[in-house]
């Protein structure tokens, strides 16, 4: 095992836990109990952070007027051809004043996602290639183009297993709304052309959203899994659920990542960054058939987020608590690697903000040393990336970052897409 490796590897975790007392064996099946919240496994608190010296990073979109941001939900995928696509949505903004680029007021029903290309491997992204997938003034079903949600029964079932079998989706009026309407939008030809809107199934859930989809999402059987949220009056926050299809024709509820959290007085709220216990779900299939998906945990959304694991032995139908990956940073996108490792990637909002990531070599139990790929950013307002595998053992990450040394500075420089290659 070389350098890098050994520095990644939890192994040594386990055995000493071994040594503490009963096998590792045991000691993961006591991890996996959602009561515990502890991983019953010596976990390493000894490594400082680590810069990464070898990545390289590179800009994906910029727009001195537009506020460009959270590819989390937007998406990232490898087609067919060896191109890249990438999702984000970017709101027409002046940086004049902080209220024009003011956060959680650019949330709410405004700018566009779209999706841009390189054929470069990330290297470059050609503007041109940029397509409008979703509107964010869409707030009823009778905004969709054609005043109503689409049929697909006439059109081709999905392959999910075609790289140009891509999926967004969404929430109306708002991703977190009480009365959401999950959206879906699909496409066959690697992003060049999209599906029409259609809406999910309610299941009778007060309300659905959907916070994008991995390309890792899909079992050997063929059925694709997709995080959602739900919703409901008196909860403390979203319910993070699956949802599957196998044919992308008809989706429905198959199981609940965590039960609802009701509300309490240790979660006050009534602030735009207030408490949301667990959202952002997503699930990614692993080889040895396991799925795991990671939420993100909030008490501020600014600064005291984390990143939490949790797994299901049975295709995504009931989940167990898994793991913590970090002290802060989230929410967190999964790799599941060629070599079997798991990456998890994940926005830094404490100072120095950037982008950070750890590494699992037993299938999300444990976590490696906490790597940093960048800390030049502004302010708290960077993150939510998403992560792909471009090549054995090479990783790309886009996500969206203000930088520090911005010659335009509003509470940070001008949000914008980067990308970064890196091996871990």
């Amino acid at each position: 095992m070389d350098d890098t490796r050994r520095r990644h590897s939890p192994g040594g975790f386990t055995r000493r836990a071994a040594l503490l007392g009963g096998s590792a064996a045991g000691m993961l099946v006591c991890a996996g109990k959602a009561a515990a919240r502890s991983t019953a496994i010596l976990i390493d608190t000894r490594s400082r952070p680590e810069k990464v010296r070898d990545a390289e990073h590179f800009l994906v979109y910029r727009n001195d007027r537009e506020f460009a941001a959270w590819p989390f939900y937007c998406g990232l995928w490898k087609t067919a051809d060896g191109s890249l696509v990438a999702g984000f949505k970017r709101v027409p903004s002046s940086y004049g004043q902080y209220a024009d680029v003011d956060h959680t007021n650019l949330t709410r029903n405004k700018g566009h996602i779209v999706v841009i290309r390189s054929t470069t491997g990330g290297r470059s992204w050609d503007p041109s290639s940029i397509r409008e997938v979703f509107d964010m003034a869409i707030r009823e079903e009778k905004d969709f183009p054609g005043g109503a949600a689409a049929d697909w029964s006439s059109l081709p079932p999905l392959d999910f297993r075609s790289r140009d079998t891509l999926i967004m989706g969404g929430g109306i009026p708002a991703l977190f709304a009480p009365n959401a309407r999950g959206w879906m939008r699909a496409s066959t030809d690697g992003g060049r052309t999209w599906r029409p809107h259609i809406l999910l199934p309610q299941d009778d859930f007060p309300s659905i959203s959907m916070p994008g989809t991995s390309i890792y999402s899909t079992r050997e059987d063929g059925v694709m899994l997709v995080g959602v949220h739900t919703n409901a009056p008196g909860a403390q926050g979203p319910r993070p659920i699956i949802y599957a299809s196998p044919d992308g024709m008809t989706w429905h509820y198959l199981g609940s990542i965590i039960d609802g959290e009701p509300s309490s007085p240790y979660y006050p709220g009534g602030s735009p960054f207030a408490a949301a216990p667990h959202f952002y779900p997503r699930p990614v299939v692993l080889k040895d058939g396991r799925v795991i998906a990671s939420l993100r945990y909030q008490r501020d959304a600014r600064h005291v987020i984390w990143t939490e694991v949790h797994e299901s032995l049975d295709g995504g139908r009931t989940w167990h608590w898994l793991s913590r990956v970090n002290d802060w940073g989230a929410p967190g996108d999964l790799v599941p690697m060629s070599d079997g490792r798991v990456v998890c990637v994940y926005g830094y909002r404490l100072a120095p903000q950037g982008i950070r990531y750890r590494v699992s070599e037993d299938g999300g139990r444990t976590w490696g040393r906490e790597m940093i790929l960048r800390d030049d950013g502004g302010s708290w307002d960077v993150g939510y990336p998403r992560v792909i595998e471009l090549e054995p053992g090479v990783l790309l990450t886009t996500y969206y970052i203000n930088l520090s040394n911005d010659r335009i500075q509003v509470n940070g420089g001008v949000r914008h897409i980067a990308c970064t290659i890196f091996k871990p």
